[in-house]
């Protein structure tokens, strides 16, 4: 049996699914249990099931498991220990900033006490790396900006060219602070922003256009005003996570 070896019950075909294209099928099997422990369909504490009986399960190769628990692992959702299996670990132990984990949070219903956590930071950080932005940005950040802006209007946040396009303008933006501690969040704090508005879009079209409030911050950074653009941008995450509460069941 080779990796690519798959049954046609429905779990075997979830996994088939969730590849995409190239994507390898210890991926495939890492995002489907990263999400079940993200759901809580698996809680801290809970012993997965063993490679021998989940190879079985979906007829993939136990190698494909093994690699995809060691995905889990390098991300401190689980640890395997011999003869006591595969445990998932504290909440605490998660590393919830991973771009990966962060998507595997919105493919089902996310936690609300999660997505406030995701909006405090952003809260945190953003108006801060903004305020940086406007002392210390040059022609090439601006036009990173700009471009980024520009591509945000062509094709809308209900594409991926346009979300795409909002993760490189939050991204500019830090990079713009000229500080490498917070150039770090940039990959987390863009999947933060994508998720989030593929979330708010899946019931119904984005209650209002954000992206006024993009530009304001763009703006304010053009003119070299660190408070106005401090204040720009913690509006715009103020109103990103009023849209966000309005696209969540009470």
């Amino acid at each position: 049996m080779t990796d690519t070896d798959l049954t046609t019950d429905d779990s075997a075909r979830n996994i088939d699914a969730g590849r995409g294209p190239g994507r390898r099928l210890h991926g495939a099997i890492a995002h489907r249990l990263g999400t079940d422990i993200l759901s809580g369909k698996y809680a801290p504490g809970d012993i997965l099931s063993g490679e021998v009986a989940f190879a079985e399960e979906l007829n993939v190769s136990r190698s494909a498991y093994r690699e995809a628990i060691q995905v889990l692992t390098a991300k401190g959702l689980v640890a395997s220990r011999p003869k006591a299996g595969t445990r998932v670990l504290p909440r605490d132990r998660w590393n919830l900033l991973d771009p990966e984990v962060l998507g595997w949070a919105f493919t089902g219903e996310p936690d609300k006490e999660f997505v406030r956590n995701l909006f405090e930071l952003r809260a945190i950080v953003e108006p801060a790396a903004a305020r940086l932005a406007a002392q210390r940005r040059d022609k090439a950040d601006l036009r990173e900006m700009k471009t980024a802006l520009t591509a945000m209007r062509q094709h809308t946040l209900t594409t991926e060219a346009g979300r795409a396009a909002d993760r490189d303008f939050h991204k500019a933006i830090l990079q713009a602070t000229r500080n490498d501690a917070l150039l770090v969040l940039s990959a987390s704090i863009g999947a933060a922003v994508n998720w989030t508005t593929v979330f708010k879009q899946r019931a119904r079209a984005l209650p209002r256009n954000p992206i006024p409030d993009h530009v304001r911050v763009y703006d304010a950074i053009v003119a070299g005003d660190p408070g106005a653009a401090a204040e720009a941008m913690n509006v715009l995450v103020d109103l990103a996570l009023e849209d966000m509460r309005g696209s969540m069941p009470d």
